[in-house]
């Protein structure tokens, strides 16, 4: 909005009524009225105009008011969704999706790339959020299924979400990373979830193949468990992104994954198996499967997806890392 006088309850009062979950905040104690209009996909032209002038206003700060008044007469409601790229909410026949543009920077497409890190977690067994691509000006737009609304006759249910970020009692300072950890993580989701064992044994595997993938933005705000009904569960997954990073060795997940910290290793991973209900043969299994899947599909799903040759070799370093299999104690001493 553009102001900085807001106390904590302005901020919540003149925030987006369609943000994630179901709460709305208001006056009285009547509800806010649901919000009815959303962006349609044949809209998608401006908004990806919009989008990349917003990337580019620091620019020419001149366009500020301009752009945030054009911006204002389309972009209703915000998704009041956050992130680093540029996104919007949309409606078609099939129901809502959240929008990610393209940025300015972009190494990759990253549209497509998400897209079919997406197919590929379905294909390792994950529930992934459906996600679709639309072509737009030429460039590529992503659309990934809002998990937290469910159409119904008239309008949308909305459901409860939390994010881990919340379920950890974290925020997003450095200072508070320490409990940014999926074995914490997996008490919450112990305690919370209405089909725990069945939460606890996905959310393991995801913790695997960001590792395998070398997904190093999976933060607790790119983890969530919904309430379609009155029972918590994990959401699907989402915000899934190969990072290809020069070490060979070692990489860090953003959250820590066993006795070794954040290492994206596996007897790092395998090191608090239990704490996820998980015997360690069994862990050792899910590895071995998701590594092969990983390994020899990861090409074929991405080209599937339309993502480039000169993309998948740029991205290709990211895959099943060295390190991966390597011992901790000869990598960190000790």
């Amino acid at each position: 909005m553009g102001r900085t006088d807001l106390s904590e309850v302005d901020y919540l009062l003149n925030s987006p009524e369609d943000r994630a979950g179901a709460l709305s905040f208001g006056h009285g104690k009547t509800p806010p009225a649901p919000q009815a209009r959303f962006n349609r996909i044949v809209q998608l032209p401006k908004l990806l105009a919009y989008a990349h002038a917003m990337d580019e206003e620091d620019l020419d700060p001149h366009r500020s008011e301009e752009l945030a008044a054009q911006v204002t007469e389309l972009v209703q409601p915000d998704t009041a969704m956050g992130g680093a790229r540029p996104k919007n909410g949309v409606e078609d026949e099939e129901g809502l999706w959240l929008t990610k543009f393209s940025a300015r920077g972009d190494q990759w497409n990253f549209a497509r790339v998400e897209a079919a890190m997406l197919a590929l977690a379905r294909e390792c067994g994950l529930r992934a959020s459906d996600a679709k691509i639309v072509d737009v000006a030429g460039h590529s737009v992503v659309l990934v299924r809002r998990f937290d609304r469910a159409r119904i006759d008239g309008g949308y249910l909305r459901h409860r979400m939390v994010s881990g970020l919340t379920m950890l009692g974290a925020e997003e300072s450095h200072t508070e990373r320490g409990r940014w950890s999926y074995l914490l993580l997996a008490d919450e989701v112990r305690r919370r979830s209405r089909r725990s064992s069945e939460d606890l044994l996905e959310l393991y595997r995801r913790v695997v193949f960001n590792a395998l993938i070398s997904n190093t933005d999976d933060h607790p705000r790119n983890h969530a468990m919904i309430a379609p009904g009155r029972e918590w569960e994990l959401s699907p997954v989402y915000d899934l992104m190969p990072n290809p990073l020069t070490s060979l060795e070692k990489r860090d997940l953003a959250m820590t994954a066993g006795r070794f910290n954040r290492y994206a290793n596996r007897e790092n991973i395998a090191s608090e198996c239990a704490q996820f209900r998980i015997p360690r043969e069994g862990a050792m299994r899910i590895m071995d499967t998701l590594r092969d899947t990983v390994a020899t599909r990861w090409r074929a799903v991405m080209r599937a997806h339309g993502v480039s040759e000169g993309d998948c070799e740029r991205l290709a370093g990211a895959f099943t890392y060295p390190g991966f299999e390597l011992d901790p104690r000869r990598v960190l001493g000790g």
